[in-house]
């Protein structure tokens, strides 16, 4: 029988802890969502219905001077980042993503995730300190 390296022990160990997670995960995405109430829900998986009901909802705001705008997308190159969700600063669209925790970075403060799409815009006003937003480029 070989020798246990340590390069065997790691790569086992590495296995076991991704197997767990992965166990911990399935369990998560089964368990029954939860209304604001505390009452369990039954979960609805049918496809873009689900994605929908977890849309933001629309804002449109003045924050510190500048105008900030959220709408769910209607088509355009970066819609599979966004979530389907376009956000603007003073009518020029602030590129969005949405992450897999659900939280949001934009092209402007991308190392801060925000919980919502408004927080992005205004942290984006925040960051750009009266600057003028530029266009991203599409590829």
């Amino acid at each position: 029988m070989p020798e246990l390296s340590r390069r065997r022990a790691l790569t086992a160990t590495a296995a076991l802890a991704t197997a767990a997670g992965a166990g911990a995960l399935v369990q998560t995405l089964h368990a029954p969502a939860a209304s604001a109430s505390g009452q369990s829900r039954p979960s609805e998986h049918t496809g873009h219905q689900e994605h929908d009901r977890h849309s933001p909802a629309p804002f449109d705001e003045v924050y510190k001077g500048r105008r900030i705008q959220g709408r769910p997308a209607s088509g355009g190159a970066h819609q599979h980042h966004g979530g389907g969700y376009a956000v603007f600063v003073d009518d020029v669209e602030l590129h969005v993503m949405r992450n897999a925790d659900g939280s949001w970075i934009s092209v402007v403060s991308h190392y801060d995730p925000v919980p919502t799409p408004r927080a992005a815009a205004r942290a984006a006003v925040d960051e750009l300190q009266g600057a003028a937003l530029l266009p991203f480029p599409a590829n």
